[in-house]
């Protein structure tokens, strides 16, 4: 198993839509939300490049999620605003995008909404392409938990691995007491140990 650092490594946010948000029943919307700041914020703190992708923002989805044009203004006004392909990776815009941004790094960080039908389709896809994907999967959700298990069983099969956000972020930061570490812990205890027990 690679580990990721963090200048091997892109990050992509899928479709983090206001309405898309409300599809997702099986996880607390503020959990997804506190966990998608918190890769946004650990993205810029370790100058992982990011790409941001919207679907159909003029339908039920909506727009981006407010924090997301917060955190990350450069990457939310180069989004990539798909007209509905729902395998992101088959969009020949978004493609492009990821591997500009990517510039040769082969490991990817993903998270988006929803997990059963954005986030299961182009992580396989990139595995099957050469990359290593991992899924953040408490950025995201599904309508159900059922949906939930069948999509992160789906991407396991294919060899996507399955991460949360405190095992992301220990993995990419290796120690605290770093110069990088020390950018990185006001993050988790802001955006999720701050939190913990409200989700429970």
């Amino acid at each position: 198993m690679k580990q990721f650092k963090k200048d091997d490594t892109v990050m992509l946010l899928v479709d983090h839509q206001v309405g898309t948000l409300n599809f997702c029943a099986n996880r607390p919307h503020e959990m997804i939300i506190s966990r998608t700041r918190a890769l946004a914020r650990l993205a810029k703190a370790l100058n992982i490049p990011v790409v941001l992708t919207s679907s159909q923002e003029d339908h039920a989805q909506g727009p981006l999620l407010q924090d997301l044009q917060d955190l990350l203004p450069e990457e939310y006004a180069d989004r990539v605003k798909r007209a509905g392909i729902t395998n992101a990776w088959d969009d020949e815009a978004y493609k492009a995008a990821v591997l500009k941004a990517a510039n040769g790094r082969k490991n990817v960080i993903m998270a988006g909404l929803t997990n059963d039908v954005c986030i299961v389709w182009p992580s396989i896809s990139m595995q099957e392409e050469g990359f290593n994907v991992q899924v953040v999967i408490d950025a995201g959700g599904s309508p159900s938990q059922i949906a939930d298990d069948i999509a992160q069983q789906t991407w396991e099969s294919k060899g996507v691995r399955t991460t949360t956000i405190n095992q992301l972020i220990s993995e990419m930061v290796h120690n605290w007491a770093t110069e990088e570490g020390q950018k990185v812990l006001p993050i988790l205890f802001e955006e999720v140990m701050s939190k913990v027990g409200q989700f429970a």
